[in-house]
């Protein structure tokens, strides 16, 4: 017995996927929401290497106008705890503290071989794990630079390590608390 065929372009009857399909499918746009919420950030925090000496001249001034330090973030694009401690400076307890006091400039140190004589000026051994942080006080005077990678594992650590090093080197103001946010 020979069975005639059936067009299915032609039949009123919408088309039915078997359970299974649309269980895959369903799974598999799961996971790729899944892979792309779980990738780490990739934005550009870091500016062209290039620019590091007139971002750095620009910050100075500033500064220098406003009375706040400067924060220099060494670091790349391709550092996961760069982005991270991007994220933080930038989250809401740390962001008021960040915009009141300092000025805050990312030096791009490539693949560590870039603008390491800007690293070497502020004594800021990159060699040792980036994000590497230098704080000038508002004449470009050295006030701290971490020399042991102390924020090379921020994927690790707390926001509130962020905090307590903003809070610990912000500027004091005469008859301002050393806890004061806007101080």
């Amino acid at each position: 017995m020979v069975l005639p065929a059936i067009d299915m372009a032609d039949s009123k009857q919408p088309r039915r996927f078997p359970l299974k399909t649309v269980k895959l499918l369903a799974l598999a746009a799961l996971l790729a929401i899944g892979i792309t919420a779980a990738r780490p950030a990739t934005r550009d925090i870091y500016p062209d290497p290039g620019q590091a000496k007139a971002d750095l001249a620009a910050a100075l001034k500033t500064a220098a106008q406003t009375h706040k330090r400067v924060l220099i973030d060494f670091g790349g694009n391709w550092c996961g705890d760069c982005q991270v401690l991007d994220i933080y400076f930038h989250n809401a307890e740390n962001l008021p503290i960040l915009d009141a006091n300092f000025v805050l400039i990312h030096v791009n140190v490539g693949h560590m071989d870039t603008n390491l004589d800007i690293a070497g000026q502020y004594q800021v051994p990159v060699d040792k794990g980036v994000p590497a942080l230098a704080v000038l006080n508002e004449h470009g005077k050295l006030l701290y630079s971490q020399r042991s990678g102390e924020f090379e594992a921020m994927r690790r650590m707390d926001p509130s390590s962020v905090t307590s090093f903003l809070v610990q080197w912000k500027s004091t103001k005469a008859g301002c608390s050393a806890v004061a946010v806007n101080c």
